[in-house]
């Protein structure tokens, strides 16, 4: 759309939205060089589904009406405010590892090994989220990490990085299946998983085919269940360390000096603390999560490019403070080798109650609260369950508009859910029936591995597309202090993430290599994923026989003119109304200071 186009549609306050769109990302006199253009590297847009039978390119897009309805039905409405991103980033990030897994970590590597994990790992996290951020905040479209990846790198490795993404959210449906029926548990044992299993496969499935329009609302208050339960367990740890509990025991850090700070694991001295602090490390790979869930919703946020950088900024110093702050109350709260822990960690009936949080309120004579922590961790379980299948599927459903899955998997139904993307969906969380065979502990944490696994290729995806942009961006003259939202330290904070990322991709199973640890479960769980974004990217290297992009062939343009018109239409808007887009009110100012 160009500027006359705009101030027809958007007459009011023109200057101003001019003065937002005002470029000054490139030299003076100069342009990126566009040689990958559109043509190659874009989406499909509407025009090109009603040409694309003339077109051979086209044809590997969109070949029939039904895919060009779909695309048009899932086209981005950017309606999503700063409060919401930063509850989705919140709810995405908090999940049953923070609640329940962390316990492996304490028990493997004692209070103060935990706690280094956590504040080191969580270092790593952090600087790869100001790297995410900076991409995002410049190009905040669908799926931007990913479909930056093809634009910067290759589009093989976008094949890869998409479809990894894709089968890291769908690992994860099973295994809050699985800890779901655990957390039922803690009120009755004598019923079959079977059960519960498959009631919760189907009410999943059931969502995401019949009631999708439910999912969004739900999460945004469940996400803010997620926020209280983080901040009255930290209250609580508080409270109880310093006396307030029926025993009016003020503990403190008592259980730092006996049984002691670290733990071992694998063997005894110096090296079996270190192992077991490799383990906790490995333990925090799963639940501190990064940018993820906050960068897919670039795509719907309102005025991306004001929100999104103030966003990043608040969001990352918060999860921070949970995740730290979670490692140091389960280390004050529980003993690392406390008999029930371990008990729990290892039965065939793993349940919430190995959640350090619970197991300190059993010993400490508490009646209620346990219950009522255990209903909000499973109701935290189940609404995440449900988040990785819708998550999964549309996940899925964007590599077929792409070209990069089947075609088939672009169908949807009335109300465009894309039922077989759905139905693969279910296929994954079936996996969670493999704890009729093994005990829940177990099937525990094959899952873990697996997602882990995929979690971390996620992440090291990420790290070689920002060398990748931020190499580029040099290339061509690009000034980053110009950007929306500039990277720390750069680029040796991106160097720091990436060398500690992918060390963690390859040492995250290394136990299996130990004399007389191998399993051949234990390996493939940790290592599948290697072989598997090995295997697709070859795949499609040999397939489509394409070629990395040059850093001065790096298109950097496609793309920022959908951005720069919704911004001219949002400020039109605001102008238009009368509003400064500053909160005005007392609640107003309330709600910007705590979002």
């Amino acid at each position: 759309m160009n500027n006359i186009e705009l101030q027809e549609t958007a007459e009011v306050g023109s200057s101003r939205l001019s003065q937002e769109k005002a470029p000054s990302y490139y030299p003076a006199g100069e342009t990126p060089n566009l040689s990958h253009s559109s043509e190659k590297k874009t989406n499909p847009t509407a025009s090109s589904i009603q040409n694309s039978s003339n077109d051979e390119d086209d044809d590997e897009s969109f070949t029939n009406s039904t895919a060009a309805q779909a695309y048009e039905h899932q086209k981005t409405q950017r309606q999503l405010k700063s409060r919401h991103i930063q509850l989705i980033a919140i709810g995405g990030s908090i999940g049953t590892g923070l609640f329940v897994t962390i316990a492996t970590g304490l028990t493997r590597a004692g209070p103060l090994g935990l706690l280094i994990a956590v504040v080191f790992w969580t270092t790593v996290i952090l600087a790869l989220t100001s790297m995410v951020a900076e991409m995002v905040c410049y190009m905040p479209v669908a799926s931007p990490f990913i479909s930056m990846s093809g634009r910067v790198v290759d589009e093989a490795y976008e094949v890869t990085a998409g479809w990894n993404f894709f089968l890291m959210e769908a690992c994860y449906i099973p295994f809050e299946i699985t800890a779901v029926n655990g957390m039922i548990h803690f009120w009755r044992d004598d019923y079959s998983p079977a059960i519960t299993l498959c009631i919760q496969i189907v009410i999943y499935t059931g969502i995401n085919v019949f009631a999708v329009k439910w999912y969004g609302e739900s999460e945004f208050w469940l996400s803010i269940g997620k926020l209280v339960l983080c901040i009255g367990l930290l209250i609580f740890t508080l409270v109880s360390m310093c006396g307030g509990n029926p025993s009016h025991d003020a503990f403190g850090f008592r259980y730092w000096k006996n049984p002691g700070l670290f733990g071992t694991y694998v063997t005894t001295g110096g090296m079996g603390r270190f192992q077991g602090w490799l383990a906790a490390l490995s333990n925090a790979c799963f639940f501190v999560v990064g940018p993820e869930y906050m960068s897919m919703a670039a795509g719907e946020c309102e005025n991306p490019r004001k929100v999104l950088p103030v966003a990043y900024k608040t969001v990352i110093y918060r999860l921070a403070l949970f995740y730290i702050g979670g490692a140091l109350s389960v280390g004050i709260l529980v003993a690392y080798n406390d008999p029930v822990l371990l008990e729990k960690l290892t039965s065939s009936s793993s349940n919430s109650a190995a959640s350090p949080y619970v197991i300190a309120m059993q010993n400490m004579g508490i009646k209620v609260l346990p219950h009522i922590v255990n209903g909000l961790v499973l109701s935290a379980a189940f609404s995440a369950g449900n988040s990785y299948l819708y998550c999964s599927s549309r996940s899925l459903y964007a590599l077929a508009l792409k070209g990069y899955a089947p075609k088939v998997l672009r169908a949807v139904n009335g109300q465009g859910v894309p039922y077989y993307c759905v139905a693969i969906g279910f296929c994954f969380s079936c996996l969670a029936l493999l704890q009729l065979g093994s005990s829940a502990s177990v099937v525990l944490d094959w899952i873990v591995n697996l997602c882990t696994g995929a979690q971390m290729l996620n992440y090291a995806h990420m790290c070689v597309t920002y060398l990748s942009f931020y190499r580029a961006m040099k290339a061509q003259g690009i000034d980053r202090n110009g950007l929306p939202y500039r990277a720390w330290f750069q680029p040796y904070s991106s160097y720091y993430a990436t060398f500690f990322i992918w060390i963690m991709v390859f040492i995250l199973g290394y136990t299996v290599f130990m004399p007389g640890w191998w399993s051949v479960e234990n390996f493939l769980f940790s290592y599948l994923m290697i072989f598997i974004n090995i295997a697709i990217f070859v795949f499609w290297k040999v397939l489509k026989r394409t070629k990395f992009i040059k850093p001065e062939e790096v298109d950097f343009v496609w793309g920022l003119d959908e951005i720069e018109e919704h911004e001219y239409e949002f400020y039109a808007k605001l102008e238009a109304e009368g509003k400064s887009g500053q909160p005005e009110t007392w609640w107003s100012k309330i709600m910007v200071w705590l979002f």
